[in-house]
């Protein structure tokens, strides 16, 4: 016998004139009395089904009239293409079975505030919306993913448990590891460094915490990093495959996820600028054209949320911070060669007022200058012993970055906040559901 081809709503086009069997959720229900339009999700997309009470038994017609929102359903008909609909495709329904009545669905169409739709985080991600953030989220991961592969890098896995910070302990959460003090990663970059030695190129791709008593729009307590290393890379070869990986993910989203940025009604044009080349300026200059545009930020600092914001409300490109002054950056930021206060550090900043989305540099690979600046920043020399090593059997330049799934999401998507960037957000005072 035959395996009958499952309908996958996605897949209409090639089922069009065929009798199929839809099942899925009903999201909306509009009715005219004798004619009924089921609007039906299935996971894969969304879809029309139309009723007409004529043409059905009334004992279908009935089952009809029992269902709410929310209800899973199983509907028979014959599909059709119909422009006035979503999706451009009808289901002509024939028959129709209740999997599970729905009870009143606490969402409904009126405006709802932020805190009770985060509470009811696992009903809102049924939304047409957040269904359209949350795929071109994985349209990202793939991206990156496949970009990466191509590019030789290895995926490798660092560890969540780490004795050590990768840049202090400050926005770290302390856990007991069976009667000894250790870390929740705050970045697998330390241990990709040693992953490099063996493969060349490698990343890892997963969760990672940071304690930051932070409220801004940018900022999630979890969020998901992409760290990666690669051996005998210099500083502005970083630069040009960060431009390049950037460039990839916004086409693979933009050719991939038109549905989608279709529903989230994403506006295109910016997101076609992003093309090489991408904007460089180094530290000074960023902090010379942000005074200019009315930022009161004095060199030495660290650029905070605001200054990123009227930065990059000035550029329609992404932009490449470089050259830190050493001081404000990690210990194991390779100095400029040229002068010695400054680190071969690189922020990049995505357009449309967003800020920093990437993080990295060229790595120290001197022993004793590591170790020096271990020593000034006063961390524990035991702690870093490991990494200390790696300086001392083949040590070569070498280079890496991290990439902020959350922020890359919220800037594609053109979000308010990165809340909606990730399916179940943890933010200062909200772990639930």
């Amino acid at each position: 016998m035959k395996k009958k081809t499952e309908f996958l709503i996605n897949k209409a086009k090639n089922f069009l004139g065929k009798e199929v069997t839809l099942k899925g959720w009903v999201y909306n229900i509009r009715s005219s009395g004798s004619i009924v339009f089921l609007h039906v999700r299935d996971g894969s997309g969304f879809i029309q089904a139309t009723v007409v009470k004529d043409e059905i038994k009334p004992e279908i017609f009935q089952i009809i009239e029992e269902i709410t929102i929310e209800t899973s359903v199983e509907i028979n008909g014959f599909l059709k293409k119909e422009k006035r609909a979503p999706g451009g495709y009808e289901i002509s329904v024939t028959n129709c079975k209740i999997i599970s009545l729905a009870h009143e669905y606490p969402i409904g169409k009126k405006e709802h505030g932020p805190d009770f739709l985060l509470s009811n985080r696992h009903l809102w991600l049924r939304s047409r919306r957040q269904w359209a953030i949350l795929r071109i989220r994985n349209q990202i991961i793939n991206a990156i993913n496949e970009f990466l592969q191509s590019e030789g890098y290895i995926k490798f896995d660092s560890p969540l448990v780490t004795p050590s910070a990768c840049e202090g302990t400050t926005n770290l959460f302390d856990i007991d590891y069976f009667g000894k003090k250790a870390f929740l990663s705050q970045s697998g970059q330390l241990y990709l460094e040693a992953g490099i030695y063996s493969f060349g190129r490698c990343y890892d791709f997963g969760p990672i915490l940071r304690a930051e008593k932070s409220k801004t729009r940018r900022h999630l307590i979890e969020f998901w990093m992409m760290d990666a290393e690669a051996a005998f890379m210099e500083f502005e070869g970083l630069l040009d495959f960060e431009e390049k990986l950037i460039i990839n993910v916004v086409k693979s989203v933009v050719d991939n996820c038109k549905n989608e940025l279709n529903i989230i009604e994403r506006d295109l044009i910016p997101l076609q600028k992003i093309i090489s080349p991408f904007i460089r300026l180094d530290y000074i200059d960023a902090i010379k054209k942000l005074n200019s545009l009315g930022s009161d930020i004095k060199y030495g600092t660290d650029l905070g949320n605001d200054d990123e914001t009227i930065l990059m409300t000035h550029f329609d490109k992404p932009v490449f911070i470089t050259r830190y002054p050493a001081d404000i950056k990690a210990f194991y930021a390779k100095k400029d060669p040229k002068n010695n206060d400054l680190a071969l550090a690189v922020d990049l900043l995505a357009p449309e007022g967003y800020g920093e989305i990437i993080g990295g540099g060229e790595r120290e690979t001197d022993y004793h200058t590591l170790l020096n600046s271990i020593k000034k920043h006063k961390y524990s020399i035991e702690d870093y012993q490991w990494y200390l090593d790696l300086r001392q059997y083949g040590s070569v330049p070498h280079s890496g970055f991290g990439i902020g799934l959350e922020r890359v999401v919220a800037w594609i998507c053109k979000l308010d906040h990165v809340r909606e960037s990730i399916p179940f957000p943890r933010l200062l005072e909200r772990m639930y559901p």
